[in-house]
């Protein structure tokens, strides 16, 4: 969330010279804007940080010089998945190599565009500085928040770990995921703030009670390296300057643009399976809310016009005025909404199936999920084809628009749901889910889709 961070005033560190950072980052947006993970000063002279600019940044100073600056080849632009960064240093080593280490999802770091190691026994203002950062950097002042969703963020003060301290191979997979540090001696400025509880975003649960102070308007999600959520996709645009504008960990699309149809689609799209999200039409009831295809000119749409559910061949869209669409041609003639109502979606990708419903009311069409009666015919789409969620401004639509989903974390933008409907599985709706229907996340498509 904008202007959200946590903070906390150090101790007398254990070392200023040696130690590890540890988090799960999931990315929201990639520009040259500065999203910060984890900064550490005492001034704006003396002070250091860990950043995203599409590449992956660390820029340190020491009464007002650079002290280190090292700026990764590889660019970081996947905003479906977490990416476990490990930073890990010890300036008291001979090889100015050593000094730095960064390791992402296990694997070190060795291709850079800019290296710049600190001179040996360098301080390090991460456990050097009177005060830490998490979500936010120092210069004249607190900037650059980060944006995007962080999980167990870890620091020891005192050693230079590996990131198998954090961190396994999955022995099935393959693939790096999470692994709950044990054993480790934290040091005096250690931290491990695993954001498991939404009262206390900032405790530590190292043991040291190295709590953080919570600022701003961050919220607690259900989506985590070990079973990731849908989110909306900021990379599945095609229409240049005219991309919506994404907010809320990419779960708000904002649109204003007379004539500009534009639409963003969830991140997940299962080609099997039952799934349900909801979508609230915040401000402007002008959008038309769905679901489409990524095939070509289907969610991707053309230079000037971005894809509205039922655009095209392998899409369907439900409008404010009640028409569904599919290829701009109506389908079905359901209850209008207006600002402020929630549109249930439950998706059937097992019996192609479809279907919509407006707050509380039952299903349209008097249909029922559950059963499968009803629905939507939906079986023209192509064999194996993923279909993803989405809302896009109607044809002619200006000013102010804003569409929230909730794919199950529990939120309309920083609202929460009224009461948790039944049938969640985990996960935090308004309304009850139909049976067997879940929501759209990595472990809900491995173990149902």
């Amino acid at each position: 969330m904008a202007n959200s961070y946590l903070n906390r005033t150090q101790s007398s560190a254990t070392s200023d010279k040696i130690g590890t950072f540890s988090a799960w980052i999931k990315l929201s947006s990639f520009s040259a804007l500065t999203d910060a993970v984890f900064s550490g000063h005492t001034d704006s002279s003396n002070r250091i940080a860990l950043y995203f600019a599409d590449t992956l940044r660390i820029y340190g100073a020491i009464g007002g010089s650079q002290s280190v600056y090292l700026v990764t080849n590889r660019v970081f632009q996947d905003p479906s998945a977490f990416y476990h960064v490990v930073v890990a240093w010890d300036t008291t080593q001979g090889t100015d190599s050593n000094r730095f280490k960064i390791y992402v999802n296990g694997s070190q770091i060795t291709s850079f565009s800019t290296t710049s190691y600190p001179s040996q026994n360098a301080d390090v203002y991460w456990n050097k500085g009177t005060t830490s950062i998490v979500g936010a950097r120092f210069v004249s002042s607190v900037d650059n928040y980060f944006d995007g969703y962080m999980s167990h963020v870890s620091f020891v003060d005192g050693q230079q770990l590996a990131p198998t301290v954090f961190g396994e191979t999955d022995s099935t997979s393959g693939i790096w995921k999470f692994k709950s540090p044990s054993g480790v001696t934290w040091g005096n400025n250690g931290f491990h703030l695993k954001f498991e509880s939404s009262g206390n975003l900032g405790l530590d649960s190292s043991g040291n009670s190295n709590t953080f102070t919570v600022n701003g308007d961050g919220k607690q999600a259900l989506d985590t390296p070990t079973n990731v959520s849908a989110t909306l996709n900021p990379l599945n645009s095609n229409i240049g300057a005219t991309i919506p504008t994404l907010s809320m960990g990419n779960n708000r699309t904002s649109n204003s643009i007379t004539n500009k149809m534009q639409t963003q689609y969830s991140t997940l799209a299962p080609a099997n399976g039952k799934f349900y999200c909801e979508v609230k039409a915040t401000a402007g009831s002008v959008f038309r809310i769905g679901i489409s295809s990524y095939n070509s000119n289907q969610a991707q749409g053309s230079s000037n016009t971005q894809n509205r559910p039922g655009q095209f061949s392998e899409g369907w869209g439900y409008d404010k005025t009640g028409t569904v669409y599919k290829t701009e041609s109506s389908v079905g003639s359901y209850t209008a909404y207006n600002t402020g109502d929630i549109i249930c979606i439950a998706l059937d990708m097992t019996n192609k199936k479809l279907y919509f419903k407006r707050n509380a009311n039952a299903w349209e069409n008097s249909a029922n999920p559950a059963t499968g009666s009803n629905g939507i015919d939906i079986s023209s789409i192509p064999s194996n084809t993923g279909m993803a969620f989405g809302a896009g401004l109607e044809s002619g639509s200006v000013g102010a628009a804003y569409a929230d989903f909730n794919f199950g974390n529990g939120y309309f933008g920083t609202t929460a749901i009224t009461s948790a409907g039944s049938n969640g599985n985990g996960s935090l709706f308004e309304y009850d889910v139909p049976s067997g229907y879940y929501a759209l996340n990595t472990k809900n498509i491995n173990t149902y889709g």
